[in-house]
């Protein structure tokens, strides 16, 4: 484990040689000390990758080449596999299971990138047709600059990857912040980035809290582009500091995402995917479809079924076999989660299963898997993200109805239609506010889809291949090809 910032290539550390403790979530023992970068360290950061980026060869090498450096991070990726995933436990509480799912798509991210920085060298260029065959124009796409990139602890290394890959991919160079609950895989990349000999200052990763050194990353001046992940407040405040110099910022934010099951469904399906889509990784997902609209006539059943099935969850250490729910992040996280569950109750909701700490853990952030239904509209639980394993449901007896209460949020992330009636399927998701509509399913991620949202859910995309056009800028280059002069002042 890392006590050292990775800058211009090299191991240092921080300039005021501070630390924050580590804590795995699941004992809540201090398992590290990782290195506190401040203002300073930052600066000094920003400036290797705009040198990198200014004078170094990185951006003038060709999608190949790079591509050779992202395939050379999947690779020891999946070479360390195992012990990546292993300190992913450790540091963010997810079964072992997941975390290792999470490693392998962080690796198959840095690939698919590889391909699509190939793809630049191939179609360098696009021209276009103009009214005037006076002139030739084409567009040009060029790397943004040096990217300012602060992910979340939900999934440390996979959104380092969503983010380090498309902007080395476009021959950017890149300042990486993780999340101070979770840095630990994130600092790993710097590893590998010896390893494959990539350029010094063209990956940098300083962690430390958010005020001391995510706000300097997001305040500097030698910062073009600012890519976040996280909660709506922070993100409000990153685009405000992105406002100052006009940054080029992309933001994936909150959710509160609808789950419609109309009355067709099969239930065993529909129970496996509710489940899916609130209980994995904790329910501590921004996508998560934790408002589930259920068609009257199919309710009594359906959440007879969810109960049963929730009851049966095993929750645990993450390093267990067989844990399918694990803690909760931080002690700051449970105290939320749990708080919004006695606020619900307060407000009307009724607790069909969980609620409560998780029975028999004397130590660690475990909260049970829990069932909110009859909740208010106007209640907190229904419309305000929880962030952690906790579903809302709620009967409807119509479509429009169904589709009212699904769009009637500040948010517009993902949401899910089930149903046997594929015209009404196709009808739903059309219909959903969201940059994400899942038929049949809930949560299934590719690298190759697009990924981001409507209204306060964020700006832009990440993933697929809007997500390497984060990093890149669109030039016109138009030529004057007419054998006679232009004549306009000179005759």
């Amino acid at each position: 484990m890392r006590n050292e910032l990775f800058i211009n290539g090299e191991w240092i550390l921080p300039a005021k040689r501070g630390t924050f403790d580590v804590i795995n979530p699941a004992t809540e023992e201090v398992i590290h000390h990782a290195p506190a970068g401040t203002a300073e360290d930052v600066d000094a950061a920003v400036r290797a990758a705009r040198a990198a980026f200014d004078h170094g060869p990185w951006r003038r090498t060709t999608g190949k080449d790079r591509a050779v450096f992202l395939r050379g991070f999947a690779r020891l990726i999946r070479e360390r596999l195992d012990e990546l995933s292993e300190m992913e436990v450790l540091d963010n509480g997810k079964p072992l299971p997941e975390a290792k799912w999470d490693i392998g798509d962080a690796a198959g991210c840095f690939e698919y990138y590889a391909g699509l920085a190939e793809e630049l060298d191939a179609q360098p260029s696009e021209p276009v047709a103009l009214s005037d065959d006076r002139f030739t124009s084409k567009i040009v796409r060029e790397p943004t600059g040096v990217a300012g990139a602060i992910i979340p602890w939900n999934y440390p290394l996979l959104m380092a990857a969503w983010k380090v890959a498309p902007a080395l991919a476009a021959g950017c160079t890149i300042v990486l912040k993780p999340s101070e609950l979770t840095p630990l895989t994130a600092l790993e990349l710097g590893t590998i980035a010896q390893e494959i000999g990539l350029p010094p200052g063209v990956l940098n990763i300083v962690a430390g809290l958010g005020p001391e050194a995510g706000r300097p990353l997001c305040d500097h001046p030698g910062v073009d582009k600012l890519a976040f992940t996280g909660s709506v407040p922070t993100g409000a405040k990153i685009m405000a500091a992105a406002a100052r110099d006009i940054k080029n910022v992309s933001l994936e934010l909150g959710g509160k995402s609808p789950f419609i099951v109309f009355e067709d469904s099969d239930i065993e399906q529909a129970v496996e995917w509710i489940l899916f889509g609130i209980f994995w990784n904790q329910g501590q997902v921004c996508s998560a479809t934790s408002r589930v609209l259920v068609e009257r006539s199919l309710y009594p059943r359906l959440l007879d079924r969810l109960v049963e099935e929730t009851r049966k969850i095993r929750i645990g250490d993450g390093m267990k076999a067989g844990t399918l729910l694990g803690p909760l992040v931080s002690s700051a996280q449970y105290e939320k989660v749990l708080a919004a569950i006695a606020q619900a109750e307060r407000e009307g909701a009724m607790i069909a299963s969980g609620g409560a700490r998780a029975k028999g853990m004397e130590a660690g952030y475990f909260v049970e898997p829990t069932i909110l239904v009859d909740v208010p509209l106007e209640s907190a639980a229904w419309k305000e993200e929880i962030f952690g394993p906790v579903v809302c449901i709620r009967a409807f007896t119509s479509e429009s109805e169904a589709v009212q209460l699904a769009n009637d949020s500040p948010f517009g992330l993902a949401g899910a239609v089930m149903s046997k009636d594929e015209r009404r399927a196709e009808r739903v998701a059309a219909a959903l506010r969201a940059g994400i509509v899942w038929i049949n399913c809930s949560q299934p991620t590719f690298t190759e889809a697009p990924w981001g949202g409507y209204k306060q859910s964020g700006i832009g995309r990440e993933l697929g291949r809007r997500g390497l056009d984060n990093y890149l800028e669109t030039k016109q280059i138009t030529r004057y090809v007419a054998d006679t002069p232009w004549g306009w002042y000179i005759k």
